[in-house]
């Protein structure tokens, strides 16, 4: 009963919106509040109760009310990445905020007046300390606040902390690098499973893919073939979570079986809330790897020519220039057998899935993602050419036998 309250109070709060003919105060916290502090709402209830007609609406007829909706949230974004949202109540919030955006940004790119909107600085906001260029862009502080709280601890991450009153983690003082999500390249540690903090991780992903999508909005023509400006800062050294965000996404994804413990229909008997998270995972990592373009990329392909003539420690040195896309640099620079064979072993295990019907039809889960293992697995023979050179028959690396076979029959299928 108290669901069935829950969205129709959310569903109140959005008629009342799309029937505003003034403009809503962006103080007025009581009103703003009935889209994410009062409400338990899923994705699915979000897209039900906003529909697409009335996101219009409210965008032709009320424009600053959509504006101020769309900064409200960020701004609640915002303020969990900095609290860490300690509380069940403000995790829920953030959630609702990202469900929330996820559905309205659609509506933001399609229309080309508000395609600058989050580029546009809010008044009032102020820029990082030490920086006068004024205030930051929606888009960044959105983008952000997305990539802090994807390594929030209790909420997507599993906390470090000790016990005790004084033992709280400040989530601007949180070295990522110690809250990768899964072992494999460069983390030896495996956190323990968790499905509720897979499931938020799912849900920030979605809302980083819709931000991702702008480009998909834009009519092709010769002006519009630039970079698009969300891919660009997340995967810039303005994200100080871009190595961690990296490395916990290709473990993620190369760390993941759906055979499991190879039980045969295990899959209709379990719910597998990683599945969806690492093809969220694969699909964010190859839109990233696939920024680099035209001279972007010409550029970018010079510097890893010369970055794999050097030798191993070169590679390893901090300073060494590479591409200006971290995510680029960072698959450029794998190198160690270790982790070669972990990131070939998953690929072929999950691009080889299609294959396990021996014996018992459709007794094992079937991945939908096939295409973009395709993908990632093109960007990493077209990054990294020491990746190239392994693959090669000629290898002497022994964990390379049989990998190669498995991918062919796989592609002539």
């Amino acid at each position: 009963m108290g669901n069935a309250d829950s969205k129709l109070n959310f569903r109140k709060a959005v008629i009342r919106l799309t029937t505003k003919t003034q403009p809503v105060e962006t103080t007025d916290d009581a009103f703003w509040d009935q889209f994410w502090a009062d409400t338990a709402t899923t994705i699915q209830d979000v897209f039900a109760l906003v529909p697409a007609a009335e996101i219009r609406a409210v965008r032709e007829e009320s424009p600053s009310n959509l504006a101020t909706l769309c900064y409200k949230a960020v701004e609640k974004l915002v303020q969990a990445a900095e609290s860490g949202c300690p509380s069940e109540k403000e995790r829920q919030i953030v959630l609702n905020c990202t469900r929330l955006l996820t559905r309205i940004l659609p509506y933001i790119f399609e229309d080309a007046d508000w395609r600058g909107f989050f580029w546009s600085t809010v008044p009032g906001a102020r820029q990082d300390e030490g920086n006068d260029d004024g205030a930051r862009p929606l888009a960044e502080s959105l983008l952000l606040a997305v990539s802090d709280l994807l390594f929030c601890p209790d909420f997507t991450v599993q906390s470090h902390k000790r016990a005790g009153p004084d033992a709280e983690e400040d989530m601007q003082s949180i070295d990522s690098c110690e809250y990768i999500w899964e072992a494999g390249v460069g983390f030896a540690q495996s956190p323990p499973l968790d499905y509720i903090h897979d499931l938020n991780r799912t849900e920030l992903l979605k809302l980083l893919l819709t931000c991702f999508s702008d480009a998909m909005y834009l009519p092709p023509s010769a002006e519009n073939n630039i970079l698009n400006r969300w891919v660009t800062f997340f995967s810039s050294t303005d994200n100080r979570h871009a190595l961690p965000l990296f490395t916990s996404l290709l473990n993620v994804v190369c760390a993941y079986d759906p055979v499991g413990y190879g039980i045969p229909y295990n899959y209709l008997m379990f719910s597998d809330y990683r599945e969806v998270l690492v093809e969220h995972a694969v699909q964010i990592l190859i839109v990233t790897l696939e920024h680099e373009a035209g001279a972007a990329a010409d550029t970018a392909q010079h510097n890893l020519d010369h970055l794999h003539s050097l030798s191993a420690s070169a590679m390893e040195d901090k300073e060494l220039v590479g591409p200006d896309n971290l995510f680029v640099n960072y698959l450029s620079r794998i190198h160690r057998e270790e982790d070669f064979s972990f990131i070939l072993k998953g690929l072929a295990r999950l691009m080889t899935n299609p294959l396990i019907q021996n014996y018992l039809p459709n007794s094992t889960k079937k991945i939908q993602f096939h295409q973009e293992l395709l993908v990632l697995f093109w960007k990493l023979c077209d990054f990294n050419k020491v990746w190239t050179g392994a693959l090669s028959p000629a290898s002497p690396h022994s964990y390379i036998e049989g990998y190669n076979s498995a991918v062919l029959a796989l592609i002539l299928s």
